[in-house]
This record gives structure tokens, sequence and C-alpha cells, in this order.
């Protein structure tokens, strides 16, 4: 049944979210940016994001850097960003900060780095079954990747503290991004998601 629940996912799932999330973020990064994909995986989303914003240049960095990868990608050790203080315009995390151990690092590092925006797609940990819900999406989409699975999820209130903390303010914010067919969405949607742009 894994195996199935996987093969589902890799081959439509995974293949429609990656086309849903390069519209949204194509759409809100600025013009003419330098932007910096952390945990990047393959560098795929990089890829469609850029084909859709030509004016654009994205690099990427993980931790586990695959044999063949769609945009550049750097080895770095999951806390410290290993770039100069604003050398990029953008900073992007797609589901990446629920599985490190405290968000609030990268999330300070993106700040350093970044001269204007940082753009986060993850999930907000609100409503009946929220946690289990996002643990199985996880499991499913990471677990044979090798990726670390602390299940590390916040709910909205612990996000929007964490950017004040930061200093960061909220210049888009939405839990409408149609990931999945309406089946799906009615399953794994809900408000389980988000995207958000940050501005320093």
């Amino acid at each position: 049944m894994q195996k199935l629940v996987e093969a589902i996912h890799g081959g439509y799932v995974h293949n429609r979210r990656v086309r849903v999330l390069s519209d949204h973020f194509a759409k809100l990064i600025p013009a003419n940016s330098r932007v910096l994909d952390v945990g990047c995986g393959d560098g795929f989303l990089s890829k469609l994001i850029q084909n859709k914003r030509p004016d654009i240049s994205i690099e990427g960095i993980d931790v586990l850097v695959r044999d063949s990868t769609h945009v550049p990608v750097q080895f770095f050790d999951g806390y410290s960003l290993p770039f100069a203080d604003n050398e990029f315009d953008v900073v992007l995390f797609v589901d990446v900060l629920h599985h490190t151990t405290d968000p609030n690092v990268l999330l300070q590092e993106a700040c350093r780095v970044s001269k204007n925006d940082v753009l986060i797609k993850d999930h907000t940990q609100d409503g009946l079954f929220a946690r289990s819900t996002i643990r199985f999406m996880d499991h499913v989409g990471n677990a044979r990747h090798g990726v670390a699975l602390p299940f590390n999820y916040w709910p909205e209130r612990d996000w929007r503290g964490a950017f004040k903390r930061l200093g960061l303010s909220i210049s888009y914010w939405t839990q409408s991004l149609q990931l999945y067919p309406w089946w799906g969405n009615w399953l794994f949607g809900r408000s389980l998601h988000f995207i958000a742009r940050l501005s320093k």
C-alpha cells in the first residue's frame, strides 16, 4: 500500500504541486532578482520558475546534493548559509523550515543574506487532525529521499511571531494554494499550507 501511495504521489501529485507552486512564486519574485533556493532538492521547482521568469536567476543549496539537478546546487550544513550579507535579492524556502530543529536559525540567516524579501511555502498546524495529516504528507513526500523528518510544524501564530521578532513584515499571505485536485484539496489542503512574502 505504501508503494502505491508513493507511486501516485511521485507520478501525479508531486508534478502538479510543483507546477502550481511555480505559478505562485513566478508572480511574487521582483524583477531581475537573484534568488537563493534553500533546500532546493533537485532544483526542478527553481527551473520551472526560471522558465516563467527569464529575468531572474536562481541558485540552490541543500544538505543532500543529488547527482543530477536542474539548477546549480551547492552543499550547506543546514544551519549557516555560506554567503555574504545581502548577497541575494530574495531567499526562498519551500517546505524546508519544518525539517529543521529550529526554523528561527535559517530564518535569521535568510534575513542576513537577503537584501529585500524572504519567500516561504510551509505548513500551519491549525485545526482538527492537522498534525497527523501533515505528518502523513511529509512522510509520503520525503522519507524515501532520506530527508530528515523532525515533524516540527508551527501554528500560524508562531510563524507570525517569528516574523515579527526578526523585523519582517508580511507583504503577502495566502492559504488558498490549490495544490491538489478538488478531492485532494478537501483532504490535504484546507488551511494546512501557506505562502508568505516577507519584506525587510
